[in-house]
């Protein structure tokens, strides 16, 4: 299924949309497998997001031109290793090119066999159960079938760069005192 618009505003340029659309954060999450051969595969995603609690399932995108989906794709099984705010160098190991990608990169297998990474914030293990063509982007669904807290801040990306989550105080409105009501006279 393509659910791809027909028609985009000629106003609505890439690097415009790219501009408005980086002002909002987004997680920055490892999708990771293994392989019959045992070669550990992976990518990084920024949309990736719960979907449904009951089932629980998950999902992420995906840029059609990425050369590492197509192997992840063929597993039907993934983690999705949550990234802290430590983490950056295993963002840039993992969104490389090429076979090194988890050259010095600690992990163990998680209950499904795929990696993962030490030190992620969590570890969310599913199946893949759908895949939407849309746009330039493959929508992934998974159905979660483990999860593991882990430590740390989840690593954020805003505006091309990359941030950590910094709580605000928000003060409690103030409360509000009734108005006489004038009297007729």
């Amino acid at each position: 299924m393509d659910i791809t618009p027909t028609a985009v505003p000629a106003d609505i340029t890439p690097a415009y949309y790219r501009q408005i659309l980086g002002k909002l954060p987004t997680g920055v999450t490892a999708i990771t497998g293994i392989n019959d051969d045992e070669e550990k595969l992976g990518l990084v995603v920024g949309t990736f997001q719960s979907l449904s609690l009951e089932p629980p399932l998950v999902m992420f995108c995906v840029d059609k031109s990425s050369s590492s989906w197509p192997k992840l794709r063929k597993l039907q099984k993934f983690t999705a290793n949550i990234l802290s705010d430590d983490q950056i160098g295993i963002c840039r190991s993992l969104s490389r090119k090429g076979p090194l990608k988890f050259e010095g990169l600690p992990c163990t297998a998680g209950p499904l066999g795929t990696p993962h990474l030490h030190g992620a914030t969590a570890y969310i293990d599913c199946l893949v159960t759908a895949e939407v063509v849309v746009g330039d982007h493959y929508m992934v669904v998974g159905a979660v079938t483990n999860m593991e807290d882990g430590t740390g801040d989840a690593l954020l990306f805003r505006a091309g760069k990359f941030g950590q989550y910094q709580p605000v105080e928000i003060p409690a409105p103030a409360e509000t005192v009734p108005v006489a009501a004038e009297s007729a006279s």
